[in-house]
């Protein structure tokens, strides 16, 4: 099953809320002295997305801990990402990162094999004694890229490649809009459903047509740089994702939401070192450094930039969140009351459009 096939939306949020509401107890796990760490990505470690991410977070690990590593890259979901896990754990690898949704049945198949073992599956919500999950809060690196896009829009629409219809890219275009309404109340999202993580050639596509609906600043959450390049070539802004990658398009890039993987690597293998790593769900965020802003431009004017800043220090104290009331959605519904914040349990099954996107979620 592929990363791709996250769209059994219902199925899966209704399974997270389940994970994410219930404690889970530690497990009882070994304490390797040089413990051996494997990684299983989907794409190519040089995509400058989602697995460049992943991998970065290895490179780190292996500098803070001095622990050896390996990696798979380019594994398929179902009976190759089965084998290839299996085969790590079969060679003694004491700790293995499964990094793509559709690799979660393999995870959970495979850990029952070996219960020694620990595994660790991201974005999914299936956890045993050896397995646990781990995700990142993007929405909030999007609420401020919203902020800087919404001040620096002249037409007051911006773009977004969307890739699937699934809560999480829902939940972070959400959050987008809203930040870029904090500062600009006319401004108004327009997305384009690409239904895949990564086709350059379909992403360019995606972002051209933003271009034409009068978008002049385009957003993507997919994986390749296409969209930036051609915001670049046309004149507009770009905001990119997973990984900053300033070169692609040096004169449209304003930021973009990145991944420090590494930082929940580190702890995770220390955890499973020192006999303390456990099963519970981890979701983190800016406050834990997970995921951070890219560097903003040079050409984002210095008033952006404090304000951006000074929004970044209110989520990681704890002052502000991302979805605090009120809040209507896209047909004018209001959805959260003046006074109430979504739960995280609402936020990882997030099936509806807050006011300013402009569109439908398919289903």
């Amino acid at each position: 099953m592929s990363k791709t096939k996250k769209i059994r939306l219902l199925a899966i949020a209704m399974a997270l809320i389940v994970v994410f509401g219930v404690s889970c107890a530690p497990a009882a796990t070994p304490k390797p002295e040089t413990p051996r760490v494997a990684f299983v990505y989907v794409g190519p470690v040089g995509d400058m997305g989602w697995t460049y991410a992943h991998d970065q977070g290895r490179l780190y690990l292996e500098e803070e801990l001095g622990v050896e590593t390996a990696y798979s890259e380019l594994v398929a979901e179902g009976p190759d990402s089965t084998r290839v896990i299996r085969d790590y754990a079969e060679k003694g690898y004491n700790v293995i990162f499964a990094t793509s949704f559709g690799y979660m049945d393999s995870v959970i198949e495979v850990a029952a094999e070996y219960p020694d073992t620990i595994f660790e599956h991201c974005t999914g919500y299936k956890t045993a004694d050896n397995v646990g999950t781990y995700d990142g809060r993007g929405y909030q690196g999007w609420y401020l890229a919203g902020i800087v896009a919404g001040r620096m829009t002249k037409n007051n629409v911006l773009g977004y490649v969307a890739p699937y219809p699934i809560p999480e890219v829902v939940r972070n275009m959400n959050a987008f809009t809203l930040g870029a309404r904090s500062v600009n109340p006319d401004a108004e999202v327009h997305m384009v459903w690409i239904n895949t993580w990564v086709d350059p050639p379909k992403e360019r596509e995606a972002a051209q047509a933003l271009a034409d609906l009068g978008a002049d600043v385009i957003a993507r959450e997919s994986d390749s740089t296409e969209p930036d390049k051609l915001a670049q070539e046309l004149g507009l802004y770009a905001v990119g994702y997973n990984a900053y990658v300033p070169d692609a398009a040096p004169d449209a890039l304003l930021t973009a939401p990145v991944w420090n993987w590494g930082v929940f690597y580190k702890k995770a293998v220390e955890d499973v070192v020192n006999g303390t790593w456990t099963n519970q769900p981890v979701w983190w965020g800016l406050k834990e450094g997970l995921l951070e802003l890219a560097p903003l431009a040079d050409f984002v004017p210095d008033d952006v930039k404090a304000l951006v800043e000074e929004k970044k220090a209110e989520i990681i104290a704890g002052g502000f969140d991302v979805f605090e009331g009120p809040i209507k959605d896209n047909t004018g519904e209001l959805r959260v009351p003046e006074g109430k914040t979504m739960t995280d349990e609402e936020k990882l099954a997030f099936d509806w459009l807050v006011e300013g996107v402009v569109g439908t979620i398919p289903k």
